[in-house]
């Protein structure tokens, strides 16, 4: 009869290195207490490699030809994807009914286009959202060019995003007459029409890479939302700092209901846009 292998052990030395390692690439600190969340993550991706232990599959991380490619994979385990259209509807109807008619009222500069950006766009419900939103707004009717920049940094997530293909769960909070504009039923999947998937240009990012940050500039809104929370302190004030480079001159940014700059950047003030909470270039 087969013996099962034994269950590798992630050691906090191991631990120690591979936390290292993902923060220094992402961002990402796992604090202390967090081992047994890193070790049930990375199990199936040692089983993937056919690594025995935990320190061979770091040393595969560090050392392999393949390393590059396994770190893709290690970001999609390592980042959480829940996400849905329409989500924090309080939020979005800031942006809709408040931050947008801005723009249009006033305009937006020399620029004929109106440039959003979903920092974190996971599988691509958020940017979506974004675009169905302002179409309904009535943007091209303002001789307006809409530019909606999609990134994360997991090349999984914004594969799935670009097919714009979703479930029933995904599209739960979707008002009926956006479901009917701008979604076809292909069986039990909605798929978002072309017209809006033409609006959407996606793109791998890595937030805490300034190297790549510093190429997204001119964005009258940013959305970054439940993205902060997994940073450290300089890792915040880091990836905020490029999200205000990023902006033009009083272009907003909207992160989590449950997030703050508070202490993380004082260049931001802090707006109120139809009774929610929202951050401004100054």
């Amino acid at each position: 009869m087969d013996v099962a292998a034994p269950k590798a052990v992630l050691s906090q030395e191991t631990f120690g290195q591979l936390r290292d390692l993902i923060y220094e690439r992402t961002g990402i600190r796992f604090a202390d207490n967090k081992k047994y969340l890193l070790e049930s993550r990375l199990t199936r991706r040692l089983e993937e490699r056919n690594c025995p232990d935990f320190e061979a599959y770091y040393h595969f991380l560090k050392y392999d030809p393949e390393r590059e490619r396994e770190m893709t994979a290690l970001y999609n385990v390592v980042t959480t994807n829940e996400t849905s259209f329409f989500r924090d509807m309080p939020q979005l109807s800031a942006f809709a009914e408040g931050v947008l008619a801005e723009i249009l009222r006033n305009g937006t500069g020399a620029s004929r286009a109106l440039k959003l950006w979903s920092a974190a766009c996971s599988t691509g419900e958020e940017p979506y959202t974004l675009a169905m939103m302002a179409v309904e707004k009535g943007i091209a009717s303002r001789g307006l060019r809409l530019e909606v920049l999609a990134t994360d940094i997991s090349e999984m997530v914004l594969k799935s995003a670009q097919r714009g293909l979703y479930g029933e769960y995904a599209i739960r909070n979707t008002p009926d007459q956006y479901l009917k504009k701008y979604f076809a039923q292909e069986g039990s999947s909605y798929a978002v029409r072309p017209e809006v998937r033409d609006l959407v240009r996606f793109q791998h990012m890595n937030l805490v890479d300034p190297s790549r940050m510093k190429l997204v500039r001119g964005m009258d809104v940013v959305f970054c939302r439940n993205v902060l929370i997994y940073f450290d302190e300089a890792a915040k004030k880091k990836v905020v700092a490029s999200l205000y480079d990023s902006l033009n001159p009083k272009g907003y940014l909207f992160i989590g209901h449950s997030e703050s700059l508070h202490t993380i950047s004082r260049a931001f003030k802090l707006v109120t846009v139809n009774k929610m909470l929202v951050y401004q270039k100054a």
